[in-house]
């Protein structure tokens, strides 16, 4: 039998983690969630690597693909779904790639993340181009499900990031950029839904809101493109409209309830004395940089 990764060798500090009274049980687990946020600290030159080259293919209109198994292709969804509301980021370009299909988002497929020839027809089945980016995660880095999109979106030009939590394990090495999240053993053996699920998704936040930005979808730290698809998020729009827009609130909910509440038009609208109509042409012309827009760049 081959020696276990990092990820699945018993952590000896809490051998008799059973035997834990509870406060000392979940002392244990939530601090060694504090390894989690150093790991991707270590790796922060990597994600922005990853971040610049994103942002270069989806700027020319390409889209951004998740991919993994289990807990990794869990999180590489939840990201994908976030990022329309939170950026105005459509939908169809943030497809996201998880072994077993739709269901296995609610119930374990066995067997599903073995199958890297899946994971490739899956891929394919998108009709890939060279301007799109594949991220595929795997806690081990060696899911044949993850490695085989990769290997695949690599062939045809994609840009491709491939995310582990085992330092020389494949799927970073097959990648273009490879991004490791040294996260260690597990408190409990193996169960790589704790530490490294969280390095995972603060990596996936941290690299995907920076993409965001770099893709002018941030004001200063202004959210000015999400979707007002909710009561909570038109009282957002407005609180972010008045403040970029240096405007009273019946200002903002006027000026957005006449663009259709596009936070980035209607602050045009506000700052430079623009109907509608102008407003969303300069930003056209701008290609959404607000600030470009707004004579600041």
């Amino acid at each position: 039998m081959a020696h276990p990764s990092r990820t699945e060798t018993p952590d000896e500090t809490h051998a008799e983690l059973d035997r834990y009274d509870t406060a000392r049980l979940v002392a244990a687990l939530v601090d060694d969630h504090a390894v989690a946020l150093r790991a991707v600290q270590a790796a922060s030159q990597s994600i922005a690597q990853a971040v610049d080259a994103s942002a270069e293919r989806l700027a020319r209109g390409g889209r951004l693909i998740y991919a993994g198994a289990g807990t990794s292709g869990r999180l590489g969804v939840l990201d994908a779904v976030e990022l329309n509301p939170t950026f105005s980021w459509p939908r169809h370009r943030a497809p996201a790639l998880l072994a077993g299909g739709e269901g296995a988002m609610f119930l374990a497929v066995e067997g599903a993340e073995d199958d890297g020839a899946q994971g490739a027809q899956d891929l394919h089945r998108l009709g890939p181009t060279a301007d799109d980016v594949v991220f595929a995660i795997a806690a081990s880095g060696t899911t044949p499900f993850a490695l085989g999109v990769v290997t695949s979106a690599r062939s045809l030009g994609c840009l491709t990031i491939g995310m582990a939590n085992n330092p020389g394990s494949p799927l970073p090495e097959a990648a273009e950029i490879g991004i490791v999240l040294d996260t260690g053993p597990e408190v409990i053996s193996g169960s790589t839904r704790l530490k490294a699920g969280t390095a995972q998704k603060v990596a996936l936040n941290s690299y995907s809101s920076a993409v965001m930005v770099r893709l002018h979808k941030v004001y200063g730290n202004l959210m000015v493109d999400l979707r007002a698809t909710n009561v909570k998020l038109v009282h957002r729009a407005v609180r972010l409209t008045m403040q970029a827009g240096n405007a009273s609130q019946p200002l903002a909910e006027a000026a957005l309830r006449e663009c259709g509440f596009q936070v980035k038009v209607a602050v045009l609208m506000l700052r430079r004395g623009l109907d509608a109509e102008p407003a969303q042409a300069l930003l056209a012309q701008c290609q959404g940089d607000l600030r470009a827009a707004l004579g600041e760049a």
